[in-house]
């Protein structure tokens, strides 16, 4: 009985063409395909080997000539271009076998059937862009004849959601103009307009066209259906006209763990943090950070492990730098925290090495013989037409005390109101503000009361979220700025 290799014959160079299948289409009884691919192989094609080719869209009746043929006891090639196994005849030719069988075709079991891999032209398109699938990728067709356009838009927002690199096969076509417009759309809600994109016309063919682009710049009207197109992922980026989505390697220079040292001396804490934060960086969806905001941010994941937090950290521009450069020159000597937990997890051998100090004045017995007094004098705070709280009398105290401090806030929105209401009176001007408290009455609006400030640096975590371990974290960012650049995390653990 006969053979059929189903093989896929590359995006259209000779030199793109696998040996394996070279040698299949010389030693081929007959050739079906596509008539428009028979060029690439003519030169191969033994004499005496019967080609039968059709148009566009005969893919099934290509199929039924091939068990035919291979009924007769030939090898039969069936190509397909790029990779047969996508979007090709591969899965019809199997699926029509398990067809045949099902109705007691007998002949069928006899006929074997081969695969040969080949270059698919994704993978053609890539290698000239640069290098856009070095992660996580998937590939998606733009065209609906064999599968609903509502299952197409799922596949889209799953891949954009997902930060998938993205390949895009049968983009347009004369009655599919609209579709790219739709996919471009629904790209731009999850990934920056600056998300790099390649596209490649007539891959690996004469009439070969490379264009480097953004998502947001990106034409459509540029697009036939013989282009492919790749749209990088949050961390893909442009360099001398390529495009190069990193595996993660490079994130840091630090190698990745071998054991219980590191190769540069690191503690066994150091090394655990260090391949965290490589982790984390891999995976944001963004890569564009200025560096004191991705410090912060690390932090601020790696403390929570919430990825949120791309979304609802804020800081001011230069807010890390600024407040370091102030601990660096003298400026900043104190920070004040709103609860104790703020001050515990603020590292002592960054305070140690930096001479700085952190204060709560919660415990402060000054605190609560203000409390009392109010309540004997039953006076009550403008901000919140109750008796003072505990928190706000202590930052009533640390403005006093130290007014130019850096203030953290990571349990209570009323200790940060009281602060932006002595701002407002002239009593307090501090260095910097770190504004995480949590929780779900007052927290949402005493964020907001900070950020009219614009001369004072921020750094806020938006909405109802934060916590004394957020707070803390923040503040260490800050004290250990000097190690961002390398991004080597936890020198003083």
């Amino acid at each position: 009985m006969g053979k059929i290799i189903i093989a896929g014959i590359g995006p259209g160079s000779p030199e793109d063409i696998t040996p394996a299948v070279l040698e299949a289409v010389r030693e081929a009884d007959a050739i079906v395909g596509y008539k428009y691919y028979f060029q690439f192989i003519e030169p191969f094609v033994r004499e005496g080997c019967e080609c039968i080719d059709t148009g566009m869209k005969k893919e099934q009746e290509r199929a039924e000539q091939t068990f035919l043929l291979a009924e007769q006891g030939k090898t039969v090639v069936v190509i397909s271009s790029g990779d047969a196994g996508i979007y090709g005849m591969a899965p019809l030719i199997h699926e029509m076998a398990q067809n045949r069988l099902r109705v007691g075709s007998g002949s069928v079991a006899a006929i074997e059937i081969v695969a040969l891999p080949g270059i698919s032209a994704f993978q053609k398109a890539a290698s000239l862009l640069g290098a856009p699938i070095g992660h996580d990728l998937c590939i998606i067709s733009l065209s609906d004849l064999m599968t609903p356009w509502e299952v197409i838009e799922r596949r889209i927002q799953a891949a954009a959601t997902g930060d998938f690199v993205t390949a895009i096969y049968n983009p347009k076509s004369h009655g599919r103009y609209w579709q790219l417009y739709r996919l471009q759309e629904l790209f731009l809600q999850q990934r920056s307009a600056d998300t790099p994109v390649g596209y490649v016309r007539q891959a690996g063919r004469p009439e070969q066209e490379v264009t480097v682009t953004t998502l947001g710049t990106f034409d459509p009207e540029d697009i036939d259906m013989f282009t492919v197109i790749i749209i990088g992922n949050s961390q893909s980026y442009m360099a001398d006209g390529k495009i190069i989505t990193p595996r993660g390697y490079c994130l840091t220079p630090q190698p990745p763990l071998h054991g219980a040292s590191g190769t540069g001396g690191e503690a066994i804490g150091q090394q655990i943090m260090m391949e965290s934060f490589r982790t984390i960086g891999g995976e944001l969806r963004r890569n564009d950070y200025p560096l004191g905001h991705l410090w912060a941010l690390l932090h601020a994941i790696h403390t929570t492990a919430d990825f949120e937090m791309e979304q609802l950290l804020y800081s001011d521009p230069g807010a890390v730098e600024t407040l370091y450069n102030k601990v660096k020159n003298g400026t900043l000597r104190t920070i004040v925290t709103d609860v104790t937990m703020v001050t515990s997890g603020i590292r002592k051998g960054a305070l140690a090495r930096l001479g700085i100090e952190a204060k709560c004045y919660l415990s402060d017995p000054r605190v609560a013989e203000m409390t009392a007094q109010q309540s004997r004098t039953s006076h009550l705070s403008p901000l919140t037409s109750e008796k003072i709280t505990r928190t706000q009398a202590g930052i009533r105290l640390a403005v006093e005390e130290h007014p130019d401090a850096l203030f953290a806030f990571g349990n209570a929105p009323t200790a940060l109101m009281e602060l932006c209401d002595l701002i407002r009176k002239g009593k307090a001007r501090p260095a910097g503000i770190i504004a995480a408290p949590v929780g779900f009455v007052h927290v949402r609006e005493s964020k907001h009361m900070v950020k009219p400030f614009r001369d004072i640096p921020k750094i806020i975590v938006e909405g109802r979220k934060g916590g004394s371990n957020l707070a803390a974290t923040l503040c260490n960012a800050i004290l250990t700025f000097d190690d961002a650049a390398q991004l080597k995390p936890g020198r003083d653990l």
